[in-house]
């Protein structure tokens, strides 16, 4: 299990912590940004409603949950949360609040 801060814009990882996919944070960053972009890019993800923002994506694996959860800011919205979960130990549910939560206060900080 492990956390980053992600630059999606550029792939880089501002902070990490914990483990990462294959003990590799920078190719964890990078597959993060273009998961994002990819999202952020097609019509498929956009809601009917004006205005709709991406918050978070949720990929499954048999082994883990990989968390996505964007930052939003007044000026310039380019960092997103990435949480990578074990399966069998970690919560899903408990995770995504408490991610929406940490990205609130990154912002109020």
């Amino acid at each position: 299990m492990g956390a980053s801060i992600v630059d999606y814009t550029t792939g880089f990882p501002v902070a990490t912590t914990g483990a990462a996919p294959n003990e590799d944070h920078q190719a964890a960053a990078a597959g993060t940004a273009d998961v994002v972009q990819a999202a952020q890019s097609r019509s498929l993800f956009v809601s009917a409603v004006p205005h709709d923002l991406l918050e978070d994506l949720i990929i499954t694996t048999a082994g883990g949950y990989h968390l996505l959860r964007l930052v939003r800011t007044d000026f310039d919205s380019r960092l997103v949360l990435y949480v990578w979960l074990d399966r069998i130990h970690g919560n899903l549910a408990v995770a995504r609040r408490r991610m929406e939560t940490l990205a609130d206060e990154l912002v109020a900080t």
